[in-house]
């Protein structure tokens, strides 16, 4: 089975159009690193565009749906129905040549999250899922890992950066977790991707301190889909109030709660 709703066919289109130039761009990174200027200004320009074509595609489909984006803002049409894009997640990554950033685009319905695409451009891997209708890559069905002790699992994490007000207390979050688990915590720049990979069953546990709705949106939706557990680090759904979020599988959530408390 593949999920193939009118929505998230409208979204896999808008998708595989905007890598193109994704893709395009990536290729001109190296060259870019040696000149004068720099990449930066480049990367910015990418962002734009990406978000320009998925727009519009989206839209083209969609037109009364509204839209929150990292680069625009927000488009404000139907209350009902708004996407959710981040045109480049992982930029930082992008800037450096290195091949791990996502598109991420989510579909709101009534303030929750029921469709969500995190498509990685390079390794051609799509992460796709649909309230009710499960999670895929590449359309085939993904679950979540289940390993039910903490000391045998893979985390994830991301930040803190240098100016964050939450600096110590995430290092310290960190340094809490690293006493726990056999393998080191990885960083891989790519919050999206990261929940994608929790749901995929690849990892087994993320947290992150201070993450933007567009960075989570559609692996909101990836994650509960596949069986995992999407909470803030209070076990609440609360995430986007609270600036903390903690996604699972089935089986740790509770033991990272404690840690993180």
């Amino acid at each position: 089975m593949k999920l193939n709703s009118a929505n998230i066919n409208v979204m896999v289109k808008a998708c595989r159009k905007a890598s193109k130039t994704l893709i395009r761009d990536f290729g001109e990174i190296e060259n870019l690193q040696v000149s004068v200027k720099g990449p930066g200004d480049f990367v910015t320009a990418s962002d734009k565009k990406v978000e320009k074509i998925l727009i519009e595609e989206l839209q083209k489909a969609r037109p009364d749906y509204s839209i929150l984006s990292e680069e625009i803002g927000e488009i404000n049409n139907d209350k009902s129905f708004k996407w959710i894009i981040d045109p480049i997640d992982g930029t930082s990554n992008f800037l450096h040549g290195i091949p791990h950033f996502a598109i991420s685009v989510g579909l709101e319905h009534n303030d929750e999250i029921i469709c969500g695409i995190i498509y990685d451009p390079i390794k051609d891997e799509m992460f796709v899922a649909e309230k009710g209708n499960g999670s895929y890559l590449n359309n085939q069905r993904i679950r979540v890992s289940s390993r039910s002790k903490l000391k045998d699992c893979m985390l994830f994490t991301g930040g803190p950066k240098k100016e964050s007000k939450d600096r110590e207390l995430a290092l310290k979050e960190y340094y809490n977790f690293s006493t726990k688990v056999h393998t080191p915590i990885r960083k891989l720049g790519s919050a999206s991707l990261d929940m994608a990979y929790v749901a995929a069953g690849r990892c087994d546990g993320f947290w992150q301190r201070n993450l933007k709705y567009w960075d989570i949106a559609a692996g909101i939706i990836l994650v509960k889909e596949s069986g995992g557990f999407v909470t803030d680090f209070y076990g609440e759904n609360k995430y986007m109030e609270n600036k903390t979020i903690l996604v699972t599988n089935s089986k740790i959530n509770k033991e990272m709660i404690d840690i993180l408390k």
